[in-house]
């Protein structure tokens, strides 16, 4: 009897992991763009170049992401989602201010 395409691969590792955190690629990213990165490839270098001052406050434990990396996960993030992470930010960071606190 044939073994299915399922039987056949069913024993594969499979080799996909997740080298870094959300997190640290999100604030690399937020960070690069701030200091004038334009480009996955320029939020890369920025890494590499404050990657000892982003260690202040980021695990980054496999190092600073590829730009292809940081474009992937960027481009999986649901739009509406990560707006509204920084509406949040925004309001926490600016709201004391224009409440007067």
């Amino acid at each position: 009897m044939a073994l299915s395409l399922q039987e056949v691969f069913s024993t594969l590792e499979d080799p996909r992991v997740e080298r870094h955190k959300l997190l640290d690629i999100l604030i690399l990213t937020i960070c690069a763009v701030i200091s004038g990165a334009e480009g996955w490839e320029a939020i890369e270098q920025f890494g590499k170049d404050k990657e000892a001052w982003l260690r202040q406050w980021l695990d980054l434990e496999n190092g600073i992401p590829s730009h292809d990396c940081i474009a992937r996960v960027i481009a999986r993030l649901e739009p509406a989602k990560l707006s509204e992470c920084f509406i949040a930010w925004e309001q926490e960071t600016d709201g004391g201010r224009s409440r007067g606190d």
